[in-house]
């Protein structure tokens, strides 16, 4: 009896002190923690809206350079590439038909010119003459019709002679303004006609320059509609216009807003904008691609969310996760419109004071408990500081709060 009491109590015995240790270890390893996460607080203020288009730029002035006589290209007075200024030569055509032709005019001109000399002693003799009656009525009106007719052929000579001497000069092809000109479609001794449809060279002034940009009329629609509901105030008259070049940097000058087409492009559904840029160091050459920043108007109590604090649906939806009071995570549906810097400008389902998670947004679901670190959000383009929260991290949850938090808490 004594032997089958013991084989029963060990057992027993074993059992008992299993469970003990297992209540041990669970006592000691306690609820799971709180999954920590950084949220931004939203505030509101005011904001400088703007909008970027993309354009190319265009020379501010540019003249194609054409004969206006036909010949044989004698010779070329320019270097390619050069600054050449307004009246200077640049090509001379053979010349020797047309200053033949200036020639005879002007021979001419001395005819006709001697002929009103003879015409009009004639004229002063008759009318002597007619005084008296020594000659007819008829001779001395002869005489005076005579003298007009030979002053008129003075004129037109004289007009001929004109015409000569343009067409002559015409023959030495010279720069219509100030610029730089291009290379030379011709060399000495090819033979050009007048008005040809291919140019000699192309002059262009490049300082200042233009920029041409296309904006979407559904745009400018949106933006005169915020403009008429006072959601958004007009900005300064002539805002600067800040151009960034074909690398993502900004150009050292800023532009000018000088013209805004009147009609949409039926073809792209845009509107044609132009922008005057200051161009000294010739850096923007004619038909670069270029963006412009231009300023869209000022908009009072906005309210900015940072980039990655939103999501996005399949569907193209967004949403953010924001903190509630109860530090319990809630998802809420977004509307944004648009991009000032690193951040999203919130039309809907946001305002001042919320505390958007922008991350450990992978740790987190709707209706989890979180341990909250704030995050100061800088100016756009600048790296978000933390600021300090303090708050006991609990035993334990070492790995998940540093993979996912900053140092310091609040």
């Amino acid at each position: 009896m004594p032997t089958t009491l013991r084989s029963c109590t060990l057992p027993l015995l074993a059992a008992l002190t299993f469970a003990l240790v297992a209540c041990g270890r669970t006592e000691q390893a306690g609820a799971p923690p709180k999954p920590a996460v950084s949220v931004a607080v939203l505030a509101s203020g005011t904001v400088s809206l703007s909008r970027e288009l993309p354009g190319r730029t265009s020379a501010w002035l540019m003249a194609e350079v054409r004969p206006q006589v036909g010949g044989l290209v004698a010779a070329r007075l320019f270097d390619e590439g050069e600054i050449v200024k307004a009246g200077q030569p640049l090509y001379q055509i053979d010349d020797a038909t047309y200053r033949a032709a200036a020639n005879s005019a002007r021979a001419q001109l001395k005819r006709a010119e001697a002929t009103v000399v003879a015409a009009r002693l004639t004229a002063r003799r008759t009318a002597e003459l007619a005084e008296v009656g020594a000659v007819s009525r008829q001779a001395h009106d002869n005489a005076t019709a005579a003298l007009g007719q030979a002053e008129a052929d003075v004129g037109a000579a004289r007009a001929a002679l004109d015409a000569a001497n343009v067409t002559l000069g015409h023959a030495r092809i010279t720069s219509p303004i100030d610029g730089r000109i291009g290379r030379s479609s011709v060399t000495q001794g090819a033979l050009v006609t007048a008005n040809q449809a291919q140019a000699l060279a192309i002059v262009q002034q490049l300082d200042p320059i233009y920029v041409d940009l296309t904006q979407s009329s559904a745009e400018l629609l949106e933006l005169r509609r915020s403009l008429a509901e006072g959601r958004i105030e007009r900005g300064e008259e002539a805002m600067p216009v800040r151009i960034l070049l074909e690398d993502g940097s900004e150009f050292t000058h800023a532009g000018t807003l000088k013209f805004s087409e009147v009609m949409v492009d039926p073809a792209t559904g845009s509107v044609a904008l132009r922008v005057e840029v200051p161009n000294p160091d010739r850096v923007l050459l004619p038909g670069m691609y270029v963006r412009a920043v231009l300023g869209a108007g000022v908009r009072h109590d906005a309210v900015l969310v940072p980039q990655r604090g939103i999501a996005r649906d399949p569907k193209g939806n967004t949403s953010a996760m924001v903190v509630n009071a109860d530090g319990v995570i809630e998802q809420r549906p977004v509307v944004v419109s648009q991009t000032v810097g690193d951040q999203w400008l919130v039309e809907s389902g946001l305002i001042a004071g919320d505390r958007v998670v922008v991350e450990g947004l992978q740790k987190i679901a709707p209706g989890a408990s979180v341990e909250v670190t704030e995050v100061i959000e800088p100016a756009a383009g600048r790296a978000p500081a933390a600021k300090p929260e303090p708050a006991t991290k609990p035993q334990g949850s070492a790995d998940a709060a540093d993979a996912s938090a900053p140092a310091s808490r609040e």
